[in-house]
C-alpha cells in the first residue's frame, strides 16, 4: 500500500476513533490535509468512499447516523472497535521482549521502548527478563552507518536514491543511482539490496563503503521490487560463502578471524605465518583485500592474480 494512502487512511481511522459525535463529510474534509487537496468534490466524495470501504475490509466497525437535519454522519465507537485481549504464553513474551531490547540506534529507541511497555501489560512480568539466564549476552543490532537512517527510510517510502560508492577494488567512490528494496545485517555489517539504474542489475551494496550524503530522488521505481529480496545469500555468495572450488592462503597469526572461522584446515608455518585452506567462491578475492598485509594468496594463481590487481588499484589510487 502506497504510504500516502496509509497515512490517509490512519488519519481517517483517528478522526472516526477521536469523535463523540458523528462527523459529516464535509467535516472530515476540512480535518484530514489529503481530503483538502483533492481538486474537486466529485474526487474527494469518490476518495474517501474508497477509504471508508478500505476501513471496514481492514475490520473498523464505522457506524453511518443521519441527525434531525437529515445530514449524514459517520463515527468509529471505541467499544466497537476494542482489540480482544492479547494473550502470550511465558516462550512468545519472552521472545518478542528480546526482539523490542535488540534495537539500540537512536531513532528506534523510542519505538521499541513503546513495545516493550506493550508488551509488560499484554504479559511479558515486569520481575522478568526475557534474557536473564543468558545475561553475557547483549542482544543489539549495531548501527555506526550514516547512510543507515536514510536508507531505510528511503526503502519504506520506495523512493530512488544517489549516493557515492566505493568498491573494495577502488581508490576512489563512484555515484550509484539506486533503487532501495531491503536492509539486512550480515556478519556484522550492513548491506543495501536494490536495482543499480546505471547499470540495469540488482546490486548489493555494503552500507560502510557508502561516502558523503544519501540524497532521495522524487521519481518512483523504474522496476519491480522482487517478493523475496536475498541480501545475505547475495552476499554469502560474493564473500565465498556459497563455493565449489578452495583457495591456500597464508595468514598471520592473530589476524584474520573470519577467515580463520572459514578455513577447513589450518596449519601452523612458522616464522609468523599459517597456512589455511578456505572455501572460494565469487568475490572472495574482494574480501581478502580487506585484510591488507596480513594475506598472502598462494592459489589458485587466478585468485592471486585478481588479489593483486585490487591491491595495484588501491595503490594508485
Amino acid at each position: 500500500m502506497a504510504i500516502a494512502k496509509a497515512e490517509r487512511l490512519m488519519n481517517l481511522a483517528l478522526c472516526l476513533l477521536g469523535t463523540r459525535r458523528p462527523l459529516s463529510k464535509r467535516e472530515l474534509r476540512e480535518s484530514i490535509e489529503a481530503y483538502l487537496e483533492a481538486g474537486s468534490d466529485d474526487s474527494f466524495s469518490r476518495m474517501f468512499e474508497r477509504d471508508k470501504d478500505d476501513l471496514r475490509e481492514l475490520g473498523l466497525v464505522i457506524e453511518t447516523v443521519e441527525n434531525l437535519d437529515g445530514e449524514v454522519g459517520y463515527l468509529a465507537r471505541r467499544d466497537s472497535n476494542r482489540l480482544p485481549p492479547i494473550t502470550l504464553d511465558a516462550e512468545e513474551a519472552a521472545a518478542l521482549g528480546l526482539a523490542a531490547k535488540v534495537w539500540q540506534q537512536a531513532r528506534l529507541a523510542g519505538a521499541a521502548s513503546g513495545a516493550l511497555q506493550k508488551l509488560r501489560a499484554a504479559g511479558l512480568p515486569e520481575d522478568v527478563d526475557p534474557y536473564e539466564a543468558h545475561g553475557a549476552l547483549e542482544p543489539r543490532i549495531p548501527v555506526h552507518e550514516a547512510a543507515f537512517e536514510p536508507l531505510m527510510l528511503a526503502c519504506r517510502d520506495r523512493r530512488p536514491v544517489l549516493f557515492d560508492y566505493r568498491k573494495a577494488s577502488a581508490a576512489h567512490p563512484e555515484p550509484r543511482h539506486v533503487e532501495p528494496w531491503a536492509l539486512e545485517c550480515w556478519r556484522g555489517h550492513w548491506y543495501l539490496a536494490g536495482w543499480d539504474r546505471d547499470r540495469g542489475a540488482e546490486r548489493v551494496f555494503r552500507l560502510s563503503r557508502i561516502t558523503g550524503r544519501v540524497r532521495t530522488r522524487g521519481s518512483g521505481f523504474t522496476a519491480p521490487v522482487p517478493d523475496v529480496v536475498t541480501v545475505r545469500e547475495t552476499v554469502a555468495s560474493w564473500a565465498g560463502e556459497i563455493a565449489d572450488r578452495t583457495a591456500l592462503i597464508r595468514l598471520r597469526p592473530g589476524a584474520g578471524y573470519p577467515l580463520r572461522a572459514k578455513a577447513t584446515s589450518v596449519r601452523e608455518l612458522g616464522d609468523g605465518w599459517d597456512e589455511l585452506q578456505i572455501p572460494y567462491g565469487h568475490g572472495l578475492d574482494a574480501w581478502l583485500v580487506e585484510f591488507g598485509p596480513d594475506v598472502v594468496v598462494l592459489e589458485p594463481a587466478e585468485l592471486r592474480a585478481d588479489v593483486v590487481d585490487r591491491l595495484r588499484a588501491v595503490a594508485k589510487g
